[in-house]
């Protein structure tokens, strides 16, 4: 069940389910092409508006999806990250998407953390990957800072269906057992 409350917290980070007011973010986020790159496409706003409408209505359909993520100290959204399972998905995944202006400082780790602790006790997944261009190499290295292993290429469904794709991933009891 859906609840637009759930608030994640870490130390310097708010992880909450997405509105309308952090849209104009999300258009800068997707308009720029590196951060595009790989997580769909770069987009224009009309583009955008119908890729946003999409992570809302996960919440809806599934009772989960991307989070905003937002600086506590500001308040500014600094991107999405979150589990996302759609149909004809090749696994639960966490994944993660941040504006160009906060990649680099650790927050994609910080809420990738708290989303892996989400999926893994609130969810009760017991299985999660990562959807990885072979040539993302800071998403790689996240990856493997959270303990995934590339389980080999994937295929996502139309229309990135010909995307080149890796599945990295690790079950519930290898992230327990590293988190403690």
């Amino acid at each position: 069940m859906f609840d637009p409350k759930l608030t994640l917290e870490t130390d310097r980070l708010l992880l909450r389910p997405p509105v309308a007011a952090d849209f104009d973010a999300f258009c800068e986020m997707m308009a720029d092409e590196e951060s595009a790159r790989f997580v769909g496409e770069q987009m224009n706003r009309a583009q955008a508006w119908r890729s946003w409408c999409s992570l809302i209505g996960a919440w809806h359909m599934s009772g989960f999806g991307m989070f905003s993520v937002y600086l506590k100290d500001s308040g500014d959204w600094i991107g999405r990250v979150g589990p996302w399972d759609p149909e004809d998905w090749p696994a639960p995944e966490v994944g993660w998407g941040l504006h160009p202006k906060y990649t680099g400082q650790g927050y994609a780790y910080e809420a990738s953390v708290a989303t892996m602790d989400y999926v893994f006790d609130d969810l009760g997944w017991e299985d999660v990957i990562h959807i990885i261009d072979p040539d993302n190499l800071p998403s790689i290295a996240l990856a493997k800072k959270l303990g995934a292993t590339n389980r080999g290429p994937t295929r996502m469904p139309e229309p990135y269906h010909e995307a080149i794709v890796d599945a990295w991933g690790q079950t519930r009891k290898q992230w327990k057992a590293a988190r403690s």
